[in-house]
């Protein structure tokens, strides 16, 4: 699945766990865990809990996503 296909949900990570995986709680206040995208990975953007956070979530599996992007704060 393409990045594109993708929808762009905002929440705030909650809890960090082992291995680049997060539990993020969106603005509707579903909990799911997030891992980080590629780029996020690549130029080593750290996530902390309490974080503003974009999750790209498939329309096929809503419990996993991927953290996209980190809002400056």
């Amino acid at each position: 699945m393409a990045k594109e296909d993708l929808a762009n949900l905002e929440g705030i990570v909650v809890e960090a766990r082992g291995g680049g995986t997060f539990v993020v709680r969106l603005e509707n206040g579903q909990t799911l865990n997030a891992k980080l995208g590629g780029g996020m990975r690549r130029f080593h953007i750290r996530v902390i809990p309490g974080d503003r956070v974009t999750v790209g979530v498939s329309p096929y599996d809503p419990s996993h996503g991927l953290i996209l992007h980190r809002a400056r704060n």
